[in-house]
């Protein structure tokens, strides 16, 4: 079910649009290097292959799995013979770049640099860490995304109607394929390869259903609708969860989600919700527990990334609660509303424009750093809202300390 050409290839049309280097590459046969980085199963392979399929030039195909440095060298020979005499260009796809060391990817440079060869590099690592800068700064870094849920369907309907295919021999019930769909998490190799286990399953003209996926993939389906009941459901039974320190139903949650193939994005920023709504100043590390592992779905992607989030959620579970961050908030966005918002205290306005010392903004502020503690009586409110207390500390965790701070900086304020 490989493509055979770009008009085939399904996703990625950020990719494959008029203009790109990967048009180019193709309809002007222009001498050009790229390296191509995103998640298995995205089409990093099948670009390359194309490319081999509707060009006039030779396709090598190298793995850095299996092949050294000599085997490198001895195509790169080939490839500058075939350019002297016959002038026929040469497209040197390497898979697995980042398997290749340092001194293996150096072997690729002279080739890349003269032109000798279109270097085309897949790798599945952030290439600024797996690729030498000498040979990334010679090469365009395309990047790939996981394919949709639409161009997943549109990958198993092809494989089922196509003669290289299935041919129509198996049917594919609609629940099966939004399983399916989930199953293959953005990877088509992934979604095809269920999908003929599950036809080895099933007599000719005979319908897939969820039973014989399961049985075919030995995977359970997960009875979810990411936009329906269960994700509301799932997501608040995971939030309420972690609010009850039960790390253990937090982590079925989780897992629950990433199984249906619920987005791990939105699973991360509900983290970093909750780390500031039900943890917030009793632990202050867990916003930062909870960012990080945001930053890492986005740099590291699932599968792995399931290992970040759990590590967010069982921190998130076992800190100390505290809602005093929401709370303090929601007062004063609650007074403002009223519209207890009043004027800057006069000491406090901006002194330093036209005319402002004139009227008196800024006279008689005091510098902070200039008194005992940094602390200084002086009033920092508006009038409507003076003496009012929106943050009040509770007693767990970490913010039990800040208890005692605030009280003792009110009081200075108030010269209580």
């Amino acid at each position: 079910m490989r493509p055979r050409g770009l008009d085939e290839v399904v996703g990625q049309g950020h990719l494959l649009g008029p203009g790109t280097p990967i048009r180019q590459l193709v309809d002007r046969d222009v001498p050009m290097s790229m390296v191509l980085w995103g998640p298995p199963g995205t089409g990093k392979t099948t670009l390359a292959t194309v490319v081999s399929h509707v060009t006039s030039r030779r396709f090598v195909e190298i793995s850095a799995v299996s092949d050294g440095v000599k085997r490198v060298r001895a195509e790169i020979d080939l490839a500058r013979r075939e350019l002297g005499m016959a002038g026929r260009q040469t497209v040197l796809f390497v898979d697995e770049v980042h398997r290749f060391n340092k001194a293996q990817q150096d072997a690729l440079l002279p080739a890349v640099e003269n032109r000798w060869v279109s270097f085309i590099g897949a790798t599945t690592e952030n290439p600024f860490f797996s690729v030498i800068s000498p040979l990334l700064s010679r090469s365009l870094l395309l990047t790939l995304e996981p394919l949709g849920d639409d161009d997943l369907r549109e990958v198993i309907r092809r494989a089922l109607a196509d003669e290289r295919g299935l041919g129509g021999t198996a049917g594919l019930d609609p629940a099966a394929e939004d399983h399916l769909v989930r199953l293959a998490g953005g990877d088509a190799r992934r979604a095809l390869t269920y999908l003929e286990a599950a036809a080895l399953v099933v007599d000719d003209g005979g319908v897939i259903d969820v039973d014989v996926l399961e049985k075919a993939v030995d995977r359970a389906a997960v009875r979810y609708d990411r936009e329906g009941d269960q994700h509301y459901d799932v997501i608040s039974a995971f939030i309420k969860s972690i609010r009850g320190s039960d790390v253990d139903a937090a982590l079925h949650y989780l897992a629950r989600m990433i199984e249906a193939g619920e987005d791990p994005r939105f699973i991360a920023r509900r983290l970093i919700v909750h780390a500031s709504e039900d943890v917030g100043m009793a632990d202050p590390t867990a916003l930062q527990t909870a960012v990080a592992a945001a930053q890492a779905v986005e740099f590291v992607g699932l599968p792995e990334a399931r290992i970040n989030l759990a590590q967010a959620v069982i921190h998130l579970s076992l800190a100390p609660k505290s809602n005093a961050v929401i709370l303090a908030v929601d007062g004063a966005l609650g007074d403002v509303r009223k519209g207890l918002v009043g004027s800057v205290p006069p000491h406090l306005r901006d002194g330093h424009g036209k005319g402002s010392a004139k009227l008196g903004h800024g006279k008689g502020y005091k510098y902070a750093h200039d008194h005992p503690g940094g602390v200084v009586r002086q009033q920092y409110a508006p009038d409507p809202v003076k003496g009012r207390e929106y943050y009040r500390p509770t007693r767990h965790g970490a913010e039990s300390r800040f208890t005692e701070v605030l009280a003792r900086i009110r009081s200075v304020l108030r010269g209580s």
